[in-house]
């Protein structure tokens, strides 16, 4: 089948990628010219395992190009997937912006040329696809298309076995035809039995929004409880894990930490509460939750300037990880964006290291950061390390040599990483969260 993307970025490139794995024939198209100049030179422009490998295999055997020309990719097409940005608005209303959406939808519009399926992949607010349909209409009414919405699931760090091994495709149609289209496309996944979840165009689109609200509920949850754990000196760790045996909870996403972040759960969340608020409906466990993440980041920062006793001003601190997860370069929403130009403000002299974001993270963070090239350079006279991000490489340090590295060994772990006892031997003050 031929297939073309709109829009070359995560969603795009992983989306297009994977479909021409599938022996599909991919045109991934994009209005910046110097990343399709990257992409046709094999330069895959962002970070995410085996993305870069998989492109380069399918671009060689033909089944996978790029290009800045939509009349190329349109008319050609037997569907067509919308993966353009829907970032927050920024009038800080929590409102997606759906401009990019509705100027690609009157771009395809007057270039359709025999049956189409329109597929809206992005991540929209309900009644965006027939806000598409609508255009479509009005711009050119001899189209012949259908309109559906095939919601992504895909993690960062993670996304193409996610692409490869879902646990679920939901397929959002008001037609056979369409719905046919789809599972045409997906056929490959029926191999491996993975369930097709066909739903109607509204409930699809809200699919999306739940299930990444509800994610961040449980991440929420469990930092208020990691804080109870250590107002009474109990463990967070051991809580969580019998928590998470119960198979109505389940182990995923109870990991305490210094809050939610990346592209996805800090603007879908905002995005649900606001469609809700239209609707005159409530969602007050989400809005509690977003309240809860924007203080658990506050009481990080109260964390570490108390562990520091109570100053920073003058005090070197180490920091290992600044992504907002590992395996990726996204600095969006990190907890990092929030953590360090807090200590950077009271005086703080920070030296840090990434595996892969520290590229980006310099384009983020204030001035005033050093960047290391390894992590044992970031322990050099240091005051404090901080392990913001649990990178696999991390988790392997030699103790003995950062110990001997720093001034003083104070470990601040926000994301439990190391076993506080393992740590205290080691000549360590240890730091962890929800831990006594």
């Amino acid at each position: 089948m031929k297939i073309t993307i709109i829009g070359a970025g995560y969603v795009g490139l992983v989306t297009g990628t994977c479909f021409s794995e599938f022996g599909h024939e991919v045109l991934c198209i994009d209005k910046e010219e110097q990343k399709i100049k990257e992409l046709q030179s094999g330069k895959i422009p962002i970070y995410e395992p085996g993305l870069e490998t998989l492109a380069k295999k399918n671009v060689e055997e033909q089944r996978l190009t790029f290009d800045t020309d939509s009349s190329k990719g349109v008319p050609w097409a037997d569907a067509i997937f919308i993966a353009v940005g829907t970032p927050s608005s920024r009038r800080g209303d929590g409102y997606a912006n759906l401009s990019f959406i509705y100027d690609a939808a009157r771009e395809i519009a007057p270039l359709l040329s025999g049956y189409t399926l329109l597929v809206t992949k992005s991540t929209v607010p309900v009644g965006t696809a027939r806000q598409i349909a609508r255009i479509i209409k009005e711009t050119n009414p001899e189209a012949d298309f259908d309109i559906a919405s095939n919601p992504e699931f895909l993690r960062e760090g993670a996304a193409i076995n996610d692409f490869m091994r879902p646990d679920r495709v939901v397929i959002g149609v008001e037609s056979d035809r369409a719905a046919d289209v789809l599972r045409d496309i997906y056929n490959p996944l029926f191999l491996i039995e993975t369930p097709i979840v066909q739903t109607d165009i509204e409930t699809a689109e809200l699919i999306k929004y739940a299930a990444n609200a509800f994610l961040a509920v449980k991440i929420s949850y469990i930092n208020e409880m990691a804080a109870l754990c250590e107002n009474y000196g109990a463990d967070v760790i051991k809580l969580a894990k019998a928590l998470g045996l119960d198979g109505r909870i389940g182990s995923k996403f109870l990991h305490p930490g210094p809050g939610y972040g990346g592209s996805c759960f800090p603007k879908d969340t905002l995005a649900l509460i606001r469609m809700a608020q239209e609707q005159g409906a409530g969602a007050r466990i989400v809005e509690a939750a977003v309240e809860v993440n924007a203080a658990q980041k506050a009481r990080m920062i109260k964390k570490i300037r108390d562990s520091l006793g109570g100053n920073e001003a003058g005090k070197v601190i180490g920091v290992l990880g600044l992504t907002f997860k590992p395996e990726t370069d996204d600095m969006r929403d990190a907890p990092s964006l929030t953590i360090l130009p807090a200590l950077l403000e009271k005086g703080a002299r920070i030296q840090a290291h990434d595996p892969k974001g520290m590229t980006e993270a310099s384009q983020h963070l204030p001035a005033g950061i050093t960047y290391k090239d390894t992590p044992y350079q970031v322990c050099e006279g240091a005051d404090a390390l901080i392990l913001m991000t649990e990178w696999n490489q991390y988790r392997a340090l030699d103790f003995d040599r950062i110990k001997s590295l720093m001034n003083d060994p104070l470990l601040i772990d926000l994301r439990n990483v190391y076993e506080p006892e393992v740590m205290k031997k080691l000549g360590f003050r240890y730091v962890g969260i929800g831990r006594s």
